[in-house]
């Protein structure tokens, strides 16, 4: 059996730029895309906390170190500067893959700058 698990996730960077008539997809910092494991082309879902839009596109190459966030074509109609994301990556696992596997998550300020990084998303207590 495969399992689908996350595979990396920017939590809560913050959207820089919205261009309808860009070609379609997410531009994102190098920096933090190669924090995050995050590849050229790969696929993401993004969701939105500000609006609760849930999307996917591809990932393309942003300037490192910029901060840029840039939600482009159609999908700019789901994003508007300011606004906070998640955007992750998922892949497929064996259960004994799935069993050693741990996520990447990189942690960011308000300016898109890595604060941390983890494995491990902390329990949610009652």
């Amino acid at each position: 059996m495969e399992l689908i698990l996350l595979k990396s996730k920017l939590h809560r960077v913050h959207t820089t730029h919205a261009e309808l008539e860009y070609e379609g997809s997410c531009a994102i910092d190098q920096h933090l895309l190669k924090s995050a494991h995050i590849r050229e082309y790969e696929k993401l879902h993004i969701y939105n906390l500000d609006n609760g839009e849930r999307f996917s596109t591809y990932a393309i190459l942003a300037e490192a170190n910029s901060g840029i966030i840039s939600i482009n074509g159609a999908a700019a109609h789901k994003a508007k500067p300011g606004d906070r994301l998640i955007i992750c990556t998922y892949a497929h696992f064996t259960e004994q893959e799935a069993d050693k596997f741990k996520p990447q998550l990189v942690y960011v300020n308000s300016d898109n700058e890595i604060t941390h990084t983890s494995n491990l998303i902390p329990q949610q207590n009652a």
